[in-house]
């Protein structure tokens, strides 16, 4: 008895690693099935990681790319890292294969304004660029993201900011309109702000307003009156001053300055001019031993692709005595 339920069960076994088949004949009008063995292989065993991609997968997208910049500055090496070589040898190649060339600053004005003539675009449009800063200071600290003002000395736009002030003081009214603030006045100027019945370029506050314009921080947003961006404050006439011919930009990003600096019809001269003055301005705002704030540049037009600048000679000096 015990012989028949254990073959009974070695049966069952059997039929689990088989598998049926059926062929048909076409002569014939049955089937003929058969049991097949099925022979079941192991696993293959999964790849160790190697320690580059643990350390690969505890990085983000963007410490991986700095990672890379940092890799390609290193000039000692036969060609860059993850490139071809340094540049090409024909005047035909593949762009992607080779690093971006600096420019001289003069090259890449000239080169933005003949893109114009080839692409037949209007002449008088802006010229861009974008300026990648090195925020890192002792230890962890960083710089912290600033508004500036600057004066160019070539201005390209004759027509002066709408300024609107708010104060509750008479005086200070008085002294907004005198020094061509085209609004001046107290909690009245909230509500047209926000119903859009008035608009200006810059909006500066004293003090005491500062809490009654929570009400404008969605509307007004980056143009907020801010102690930091120098438009709160008690002296009406030098804030109005400041911003009244001025150019605004500002760090966006943690690390990037994006602005206008001129127009494309302007002299050559004119648009370096510029170029530099935004330069030494921004590089005041870090101290000059800690090293060279802007890393790298782009100009561009609004209409032509970005071009990398050699901008090192706009830099500011440290005094010899200082680094010593």
């Amino acid at each position: 008895m015990a012989v028949c339920y254990l073959r009974s069960v070695l049966s069952q076994c059997h039929r689990h690693v088989l598998k049926q088949t059926a062929c048909r004949d076409p002569s014939l009008t049955c089937t003929i099935q058969s049991w097949t063995s099925i022979r079941f292989y192991a696993a293959t065993a999964a790849k160790g990681r190697t320690k580059d991609d643990k350390e690969k997968k505890g990085k983000t997208k963007k410490e991986i790319k700095a990672e890379i910049e940092e890799k390609r500055k290193d000039t000692s090496r036969p060609k860059p890292y993850g490139f071809a070589a340094w540049e090409p040898t024909d005047d035909v190649y593949l762009a992607r294969f080779y690093p971006k060339p600096l420019l001289e600053p003069e090259t890449a004005v000239n080169l933005l304004k003949r893109y114009q003539e080839l692409d037949f675009t209007y002449p008088k449009q802006p010229v861009y660029v974008e300026l990648t800063l090195d925020m890192k200071l002792e230890k962890k600290k960083k710089v912290d993201q600033f508004v500036g003002y600057l004066n160019y000395p070539y201005p390209f736009t004759a027509e002066e900011n709408k300024i609107l002030v708010f104060t509750e003081d008479g005086d200070a009214v008085e002294i907004a309109k005198d020094n061509g603030a085209l609004f001046a006045g107290g909690s009245e100027l909230v509500e047209k702000v926000l119903n859009d019945d008035i608009k200006a370029d810059f909006y500066i506050a004293t003090p005491e307003m500062v809490p009654k314009l929570n009400s404008l921080k969605n509307k007004l947003r980056k143009k907020l009156p801010k102690s930091k961006r120098g438009t709160v404050g008690r002296d009406v006439s030098k804030m109005i001053q400041l911003v009244k011919t001025c150019h605004e930009y500002q760090v966006d990003q943690e690390c990037l300055i994006q602005t206008k600096i001129a127009m494309l019809d302007m002299p050559c001269e004119h648009i370096i001019a510029n170029l530099e003055a935004l330069i030494k301005d921004t590089c005041s705002h870090k101290p000059l031993n800690f090293g060279p704030f802007v890393e790298k540049l782009l100009i561009s037009s609004a209409s032509s692709e970005a071009l990398y600048l050699d901008f090192k000679k706009f830099l500011p000096q440290q005094p010899e005595n200082e680094s010593d």
